[in-house]
């Protein structure tokens, strides 16, 4: 094989790697883009659910009721 054959093959992978670098960086940019999009979801997610959980136990309790003070009925069993 003549150098100047071996020379373009070597050329050719050369761009060839440049190219193939470069073309799965941009298909690769926007599944980035989408999963940091879905990151800042779940993380607006999980404050709001820890607001919640903190708002729910801090409630008061509520009083409980008083205790009713009913003198049970004679109850006539049989004649």
């Amino acid at each position: 094989m003549e150098i100047a054959t071996i020379g373009w093959v070597w050329l050719g992978i050369m761009i060839g790697a440049i190219f193939g670098i470069m073309v799965s960086g941009i298909l690769t940019s926007g599944k980035q883009a989408e999963l940091e999009s879905e990151n800042l979801h779940l993380i607006f997610i999980r404050d709001s659910l820890k607001e919640e959980i903190f708002r729910l136990e801090n409630q008061i309790k509520p009083t409980p009721r008083k205790k009713r003070n009913l003198k049970a009925k004679s109850i006539k069993i049989g004649k």
